[in-house]
């Protein structure tokens, strides 16, 4: 089970955290990713980690904006989000893929996912 937080409504040029606490023991096995879905788009990719930390993916355009990582003994994957753009609101997921290794940028690669964080950034 995953559960995410941290979202919120921010001026543009700020930051938020989100964080995505999941259930289970065996949290590394699993590489964790964050999605977004703004309205009227699809879901789409915004960056991932691999079970151990050490390999972190990011979707071009977000690359030096959003930071992904992770702490597996608490058991959570956080995403960093500075000099946040009106373009960023969205609902913001967090989903686990049964693999250690990120191997899909496909929402439909991930096997789990948590309820969504709404962030609005205003212009």
């Amino acid at each position: 089970q995953l559960q995410a937080c941290g979202g919120g409504l921010v001026q543009a040029g700020g930051s938020l955290r989100l964080s995505c606490a999941a259930s289970g023991r065996t949290f590394s096995s699993y590489a964790m990713a964050w999605f977004r879905q703004a309205p009227g788009k699809e879901r789409e990719f915004v960056a991932a980690v691999s079970g151990s930390g050490g390999r972190r993916y990011y979707v071009d355009f977000l690359k030096g904006r959003f930071t992904i990582s992770r702490d597996n003994t608490k058991n959570t994957v956080d995403l960093q989000m500075n000099s946040l753009k009106p373009e960023d609101t969205a609902i913001y997921y967090c989903a686990a893929r049964s693999d250690t290794e990120v191997r899909s940028r496909s929402a439909s690669g991930y096997d789990y996912w948590g309820q969504g964080t709404q962030v609005t950034v205003s212009s």
